[in-house]
């Protein structure tokens, strides 16, 4: 076990720790390999990391050479940074982003101890909407990765109110330094509002039941500010299902609502239609791009937009069926599962 640099961790009542914050090996997984191989053995993803999806699959087709620029459009843990850095062999450079101003610390720190510095990686902290302004800056690029899921660092922390599992604030900003918590949109969405976003951002069967139990609450004054006081509602709403399996039915339908909620506040569909629009401009003749998904909102917006694109001359070639992960990847790595992965090669 290596502890170099490793500060005494603060004391907690019982045999093993239950607050966010004193889960010593969850805030600092590096320390403890031998913990994090016991996890994934078992097809979990430790708390406060992050398992990078499809790495192979991206890999074999970015085919990243080196003295290549590229742009990795959503950095989070920066496992998939760090294996097109590898594939750079210190030669050119990789452009990285991300929004998140908590992570982005953290994920940059973490590459730079790895041999990573500012010679062969720039760490930019800007939405992936504006890779164009990026690319004015730096010129045209050889390959961009965007994987547009949601980092299990911020799943993992309650204090971001990601999660219905853990109680927290019920907030669901990818950067919590700007814009309105979930908690405060709620209160300004009408009804008829809110159950369009349930439907369009995940496709949820009981968004009328849902939005009308939300709107009659906060209409009775019944402040929404936690994950689990949503989670509740969602609960309650669903009492009229008759099923054994009805937990299962009522978390799944919380994660569809969370996600809806997360897509709303960030607005995540507004920033991919103008990734998409923008994304051939930055790419030299014969760069290539891949986009991983997570669920079917993104992944049509995606397709429509690269068959579109080829059809229009604009991309030589793209993927023509979707690409998911291996059974073998999501054995071992369950949040996996819902991945999609799609590719374009510019003209």
């Amino acid at each position: 076990m290596n502890n170099e640099g490793h500060k005494r961790r603060q004391r907690y009542k019982g045999k093993y720790p239950k607050k966010f914050n004193e889960k010593y090996k969850e805030l600092n997984p590096e320390l403890y390999p031998e913990t994090i191989e016991r996890v994934i053995s078992k097809g979990s993803t430790p708390a406060g990391m992050h398992i990078s999806i499809m790495v192979n699959e991206i890999l074999e087709f970015l085919d990243i050479q080196p003295g290549q620029i590229g742009l990795d459009c959503t950095l989070g843990y920066g496992g998939h940074t760090l294996k097109m850095l590898e594939k750079l062999n210190h030669q050119g450079h990789l452009y990285a982003l991300d929004i998140d101003s908590i992570e982005i610390v953290k994920t940059k720190e973490r590459l730079k101890n790895k041999g990573f510095d500012e010679d062969i990686l720039t760490v930019i902290q800007t939405n992936f909407r504006n890779i164009d302004k990026v690319s004015q800056e730096v010129g045209l690029f050889d390959f961009v990765l965007a994987d547009l899921g949601v980092s299990s660092m911020q799943i993992d922390n309650p204090k971001r109110g990601f999660s219905y599992k853990k109680d927290g604030p019920l907030d669901l900003r990818l950067n919590p330094e700007i814009g309105k918590p979930a908690s405060k949109r709620l209160k300004e969405l009408s009804r008829y509002e809110l159950e369009n976003i349930l439907e369009e951002n995940s496709d949820e069967p009981y968004a009328k039941e849902i939005a009308r139990n939300i709107d009659s609450y906060i209409k009775s004054g019944i402040e929404i500010n936690t994950t689990k006081q949503l989670y509740k509602i969602i609960e309650k709403t669903l009492s009229f299902i008759e099923d054994k399996n009805k937990k299962d039915i009522v978390n799944k339908t919380a994660a569809r609502v969370f996600q809806a909620l997360r897509i709303e506040v960030n607005q995540e569909f507004e920033v991919l239609y103008e990734f998409v629009e923008k994304l051939p401009n930055i790419l030299k003749p014969g760069g290539k791009v891949v986009v991983l998904t997570f669920h079917s909102g993104e992944d049509r917006i995606i397709k429509k937009s690269f068959k579109e694109m080829k059809r229009l001359g604009i991309y030589k070639d793209v993927a023509r069926t979707v690409i998911r992960p291996s059974k073998e990847e999501c054995r071992y790595n369950s949040r996996s599962k819902s991945t999609k992965m799609r590719w374009a090669i510019k003209e």
